[in-house]
């Protein structure tokens, strides 16, 4: 095993802690990829060299110094790549190194029985498709002719998810830090069935993150939500703006349509996180031009609210659903 996906047992509201622990991560490897708002990919392939130790023993080090140093448990998966490392992150439990076995067939079987949605990237429309036509597993779809997958799915997608569900890893590490990336996260004082509720909370979130953007004189080209739901499991999704932006109704937008097309159905909701990435500075920034006089209006609101709030505080201006 040479790569390792983990996941901190963080409190709600302690993302703060995070740089922290990748520093326990970077004691072993200097490829350390964040995955906020708890995780990291690792690439110990020079660590297992170095300390003359398998990625596994590497593992239950890295869990033991969190534990002491931090008061932090953590789950960990363990693949000869990043992808079948994040799949093996979900069978993992604390304590427990889940590991993909390096053969060709241990990762066959470890594939094979698991659901389409299993796969990192596989959307709930990709994975409906492929159900419809029979193609509910990973065995099947690694067994089915490149041709059809590319007629269901699209050519580059059908090529793609072929490999990946052969277990073709072709991902890489890719060393990135936390602070490129602001983030707001909403946890619920009990689990929240309450669309609505989710709802508010998301509006809450892309306007606090659209004001930091605007403090600090930034702008955001990607935008991820995290559901954290009551069995501890999560799902994440990120979209690219349509134009690099700071302005909390685009971000409010994009955060509703990633809500809505998970299609939750009664689910448990314990928090919600949205994260901005790929910051970059705000003079860089383009604007489509609209002949929408509401949309030039919203834009001036946002510049006098941004002023209320600087001078007498974060919640002197915000929008009337979010007035308790």
């Amino acid at each position: 095993m040479t790569i390792l996906c983990v996941r901190f047992q963080l409190p709600p509201m302690y993302e703060a802690a995070l740089p922290g622990l990748l520093g326990l991560l970077e004691d072993f490897t200097p490829v350390v990829e964040a995955l906020p708002p708890d995780g990291a990919l690792a690439d110990l392939r020079g660590a297992e060299r170095y300390f003359g130790r398998s990625a596994v023993e590497l593992a239950s080090v890295i869990r033991v110094r969190a534990l002491a140093r931090h008061g932090v448990d953590c789950m960990i998966g363990a693949g000869p790549g990043p992808m079948l490392a994040r799949m093996a992150l979900r069978d993992a439990r604390p304590g427990v190194t889940c590991v993909v076995p390096e053969d060709p067939d241990g990762i066959a079987e470890f594939l094979a029985e698991r659901p389409v949605s299993a796969l990192p990237g596989v959307g709930a429309a990709t994975a409906r498709t492929l159900d419809e036509y029979g193609l509910d597993t990973l065995g099947l779809v690694a067994g089915a002719p490149l041709s059809t997958l590319q007629r269901l799915i699209g050519a580059r997608a059908g090529r793609e998810l072929r490999e990946k569900a052969s277990g073709i890893d072709r991902g890489r590490v890719v060393p990135n830090a936390v602070s490129r990336s602001l983030a707001a996260e909403r946890a619920f004082g009990i689990d929240e069935l309450d669309p609505g509720r989710h709802r508010r909370a998301l509006l809450s979130a892309a306007e606090e993150i659209g004001a930091r953007l605007r403090a600090v004189e930034k702008i955001c080209r990607t935008l991820t939500l995290t559901v954290r739901y009551a069995d501890r499991s999560s799902t994440t999704r990120s979209r690219t703006l349509k134009e690099p932006t700071a302005h909390s109704a685009a971000l409010t937008e994009a955060a509703y349509g990633m809500y809505e097309a998970l299609g939750l159905q009664r689910a448990r909701v314990r928090a919600l996180t949205l994260r901005a990435e790929g910051l970059a500075p705000a003079d860089q920034a383009s604007h489509q031009l609209t002949f929408d006089p509401v949309d030039e209006k919203v834009r001036r609101i946002e510049e006098v609210a941004d002023r209320a709030r600087a001078k007498f505080g974060p919640r002197a201006v915000m929008p009337g659903s979010l007035v308790a």
